[in-house]
């Protein structure tokens, strides 16, 4: 007989007080620099993005001086990001975007940020979660994805799925600060091969905790 899932309001207030520092990693003093990064981090760690951020920031201080940066010199200036064809594209994509439709200026809502070229879902939570503007739903990265399934929240593998089960079960003013912390219990607890569940302080709680230990 399968398990129940985890209690919402429990859960939360349990990653609250287990993660009360859960924060985005990502250094950044502008949208413009959270979006940017955000962009960098896909398949790269925060850390190798925050040591190559510094030097960019200060070299691309707007939209528009990506947008007409050489094509060759932004490659180089993200190449220890990986994949750094496909996102120097990406940057200079949303970034003709925000100078030709929004004033260079990061918009503030998900169905402006979702439209620019390079940017979904994800991307335009985390930065509207991030730089104060009203959330637009879960941010839905590879850990908030594996542990949701594992507390039983929801059945599906498609992150616009998993985002719209969690938006449903977690209050609006709760998004940004759940899904950090649910990053930091998938990151140091909740891990993919060998989750360690005895350590977890939802053990009790989680309708996976048993069939995994």
């Amino acid at each position: 007989m399968a398990r129940k899932p985890a209690p919402v309001e429990e859960t939360l207030k349990r990653l609250q007080k287990a993660f009360p520092d859960a924060r985005c990693t990502l250094d950044f003093k502008t949208p413009l620099e959270l979006l940017v990064a955000t962009v960098l981090s896909a398949q790269c760690t925060d850390v190798r993005v925050n040591k190559t951020t510094p030097a960019l920031f200060k070299k691309y201080r707007t939209a528009r001086a990506y947008a007409e940066a050489p094509p060759a010199e932004l490659e180089e200036a993200i190449r220890s990001c990986g994949f750094y064809h496909t996102k120097a594209k990406s940057i200079q994509g949303f970034c003709s975007a925000l100078v030709e439709k929004h004033g260079g200026r990061v918009p503030t809502t998900i169905d402006e940020l979702v439209e620019l070229p390079g940017v979904g879902r994800k991307t335009a939570n985390v930065v509207l979660g991030n730089s104060g503007a009203r959330p637009g739903g879960f941010v839905v990265d590879t850990h908030v994805k594996r542990v949701a399934a594992r507390l039983g929240w929801t059945k599906h593998s498609d992150p616009v799925k998993i985002e719209q089960d969690l938006n449903k079960l977690v209050s609006e003013k709760d998004w940004v600060r759940a899904g950090h912390e649910l990053i930091q219990l998938g990151r140091r607890i909740c891990v993919a091969r060998t989750p360690r569940c005895p350590d977890c302080p939802l053990n009790d709680l989680c309708p996976s905790a048993s069939a995994i230990t």
